[in-house]
């Protein structure tokens, strides 16, 4: 029995859980207030310094083609990631998800997929990213920048570690602060653009001039959120399941809900910092990224003060990400190799981050992207399975065709962008439809799906 202060302690406690979260017929479910509570922390996990600077340069190049060059981005860099929580979320998990192709084929990927995002290249990249716009553009010339950035890495990744130790509370933080901070500052550049316009949008650039959308697309692909989705699932769901909520089916249903919250909030802030580009565009067109777009545009509207805002929206965007994403590799990797507890894997994580960021970062991205755009495709080919599974779930051999064919014509493609072949072969790749706007890999993936219906048929008659 507890004692007078335990019971003090307790009661918040279960009042909380009161709050959290109603029953109605028998099933557990979130209030607003906390479904969107779980939908803004989810949202922090996927909005990283990539996604806050590819909508503003999206709408300084689209200029007056800006709108529906914004429809295809919104489409690959909200669509895309929303429906890969849902479709990791209603298959029970990644691993069972990619094992309706292979057991084996399941475990290398998703482990390819965690370090891919993880330790290898996201991870490192948030410290690297956040320095060079928080801190570097305030240091005198003397100070020897590879000292300082050593010194930040350190602080940067040990504050986030501290906080990705605890998977179950990052609503409280990420949620409750460290987003609606970020989204108020956005908002601040968002409504001076309104008040106090930099300029009109330009004309669009070559690349925007015909079939905007598809562009738009192409940019939102590169934002790399769909392999996020695969994973930030499982966090929300540890956050779910701290909240109150023990229920499966309730989980799931909760878990899915935070991903529409999380796309509906991503639409609105990249609609807005595509508007900021769109009208900083015209005036400041020798911008060669989002970055000088955004840093320009708010130092217009607000001086130094600006400046300020922007270092503050890196550092948080960046430091959501990186807890987001070091939360979810401890979890796995402890639930494939347990020996290490999730505590000791984070740390771990932690530490290679920091020497990757201030050594070898640029080798790991040569390395690293190619291999995120080889696996890329076949993340896509496993949502849209996974929504098709009630009528391929007759069909086996759908699923290692598909993801066969998908994986070796995606690793060919990045070896042929890697100019590993001589130019006649290249031409070849060249005559593949879609493979100079980037989907090379959807004609043998289609290829595969039909043998492997055929496959399953012959199967079934034999049966």
């Amino acid at each position: 029995m507890a004692t007078v202060g335990e019971e003090k302690t307790l009661l918040p406690f279960f009042h909380d859980i009161k709050e959290v979260y109603n029953m109605e017929n028998g099933i557990e479910k979130f209030n607003f207030k906390n479904k969107l509570l779980m939908g803004i922390t989810l949202f922090s996990m996927f909005f990283g310094a990539g996604n806050l600077i590819f909508p503003p340069f999206l709408g300084a190049q689209a200029g007056t083609h800006t709108w529906p060059a914004f429809l295809g981005f919104a489409a690959s860099a909200v669509g895309l990631p929303v429906l890969g929580v849902v479709a990791v979320t209603l298959s029970g998990g990644l691993d069972k998800l990619a094992s309706r192709v292979h057991p084996k084929f399941a475990f290398g990927y998703t482990v390819l997929l965690y370090l891919a995002i993880g330790p290898c290249l996201a991870i490192p990249r948030t410290a690297s990213t956040s320095f060079s716009i928080t801190v570097q553009p305030f240091m005198p010339k003397e100070v020897p920048l590879g000292a300082v950035q050593l010194i930040y890495s350190l602080i940067f990744f040990g504050l986030a570690a501290l906080v990705a130790l605890h998977p179950e509370r990052l609503t409280d933080f990420l949620g409750r602060w460290m987003s609606p901070i970020l989204l108020i500052l956005i908002v601040c550049v968002f409504a001076g653009t309104l008040i106090k316009s930099p300029g009109e949008a330009a004309a669009p650039a070559e690349a925007y001039q015909n079939m905007a959308p598809v562009q738009g697309f192409l940019d939102g692909y590169q934002t790399m959120d769909t392999l996020a989705a695969l994973n930030f699932g499982l966090i929300v769901a540890v956050n779910i399941r701290a909240k109150g909520i023990t229920e499966e089916k309730s989980v799931m249903n909760e878990t899915i809900c935070a991903g529409w919250i999380a796309g509906i909030i991503l639409a609105a802030v990249y609609g807005a910092l595509t508007f900021i580009g769109m009208h900083a565009g015209g005036r400041f067109s020798d911008a060669e990224n989002g970055t000088e777009v955004l840093t320009a545009a708010a130092q217009f509207l607000y001086g130094k003060t600006g400046m300020i805002i922007m270092a503050a929206c890196f550092f948080i965007a960046c430091f959501n990400t990186c807890v987001g994403l070091l939360s979810c590799c401890g979890k796995y990797f402890n639930s494939i190799c347990p020996r290490f507890s999730h505590r000791t894997w984070v740390w771990g994580f932690a530490a290679v981050s920091v020497l990757i960021a201030n050594i070898g970062l640029n080798a790991i991205l040569k390395f690293s992207v190619p291999v995120l755009n080889a696996i890329y495709p076949l993340a896509i080919l496993l949502i849209v399975l996974a929504f098709l599974h009630r009528w391929l779930k007759y069909f086996p051999y759908v699923y290692p065709f598909a993801a066969g064919f998908c994986g070796i014509s995606s690793i060919l493609i990045v070896l042929e962008q890697q100019h590993i072949f001589g130019e006649k072969i290249s031409r070849i790749f060249h005559q593949v439809p879609g493979y100079t706007a980037g989907f090379g890999w959807v004609i043998p993936t289609l290829a595969g799906i039909v043998i492997g219906i055929i496959a399953g048929a012959g199967m079934l008659r034999r049966r």
